[in-house]
């Protein structure tokens, strides 16, 4: 059976879109579009729009994320990221389109629930929806079938969900819509009061992966930087360190603990007594902060851990989603 006859598990997140069928990831590029503006054409996708963040003219073309916050910000963009993902994969789509399972954040109102099912639509044959901290557990095989409390929180690019899950239903959970790019913002806030210089954002998610923490370390890292002078516009160098980071990452983080904390609070007491015994499984890309678990499990109280496949587990779970979906209630999930 040709490959665009099946069924396709799309992770369409704020940072990456990843596509995968039969158990392979085909696909993982940036949820980035650039459009030329006078003629409303796509000029590139994913990788090479990602690259020209911050290096073309804002007057003449557009460089954005058509998904904030998780959700769909952009429809038009959506829909034209989803169609040219899709051929690079298949190829041009004449007669038969894919079936698509995309998965989408908990909490989602009806009306963002509805502009990703429509995008997904313009390119597919079918599509139904999956809820992320869903698709996440089963990517990382929590007993979700069980009536035992397991509590995953995902941290992704424009959002981060906390939810508690038993009998493969979502039971307590609140998305706290900042995420990873939010963390990069507090960097690049820090340099601008610190040093009184301007980064993009490109440049602040490279310092958070290569010298970034959540709490203090042994080895104290740096990276040396160029940065933009707020007053004479021209570029400067400075020295960044692991424990200025620690510091930048403070507020973010915090509202995300308050986040989890009350999720915690609506947990019915069994299942939290669980939640105590199991630990919180941290997953999504923003959870590869070092030492983010131990910070999450100093302002808790609560064991929590980072699942070994944070980045991937979403579209894996996706994957196996089909296997469960008749089990899976209709007020989580399928569209």
């Amino acid at each position: 059976m040709p490959l665009f006859s099946k069924t396709l598990s799309v992770d369409l997140g704020t940072s990456y879109t990843r596509i995968a069928a039969n158990g392979k990831l085909l696909l993982e590029e940036p949820s980035v579009v650039a459009v030329d503006i006078a003629a409303q054409k796509m000029v590139a996708i994913g990788d090479e729009a990602a690259g020209m963040i911050g290096r073309v003219s804002d007057e003449l073309i557009e460089v954005t994320r058509p998904v904030q916050h998780g959700v769909v910000a952009y429809y038009m963009y959506t829909r034209m990221l989803l169609g040219e993902l899709l051929r690079k994969i298949i190829g041009p789509m004449r007669f038969t389109r894919p079936r698509l399972i995309i998965s989408y954040p908990h909490g989602a109102t009806s009306v963002e629930r509805r502009a990703v099912q429509e995008a997904a639509l313009e390119v597919s044959s079918d599509a139904m929806l999956l809820p992320q901290p869903l698709a996440a557990a089963l990517g990382v095989e929590l007993p979700i079938g069980t009536p035992t409390g397991n509590m995953i929180v995902l941290f992704g690019g424009g959002c981060t969900q906390a939810t508690v899950i038993a009998m493969h239903d979502i039971v307590a959970g609140k998305t706290l819509r900042e995420g990873g790019l939010e963390i990069d913002q507090a960097i690049m806030a820090f340099v601008r009061k610190k040093y009184g210089l301007i980064i993009a954002q490109p440049t602040a998610e490279m310092v958070k992966i290569e010298i970034g923490a959540a709490v203090p370390q042994d080895e104290e890292k740096f990276v040396e930087l160029q940065g933009q002078d707020q007053v004479t516009g021209l570029p400067r160098p400075f020295t960044l360190t692991t424990s200025e980071i620690v510091e930048a990452v403070q507020k973010p983080l915090s509202k995300i603990v308050e986040n989890v904390r009350n999720v915690l609070e609506m947990t019915p007491p069994e299942l939290a007594s669980d939640i105590i015994d199991r630990g919180i499984a941290l997953a999504g890309g923003a959870s590869l902060l070092r030492g983010l678990d131990r910070y999450m499990t100093q302002q808790l109280g609560v064991p929590a851990y980072l699942v070994e496949n944070p980045v991937t587990c979403v579209i894996i779970g996706t994957e196996r989603s089909e296997k469960v979906l008749p089990l899976i209630s209709r007020g989580n999930s399928i569209y």
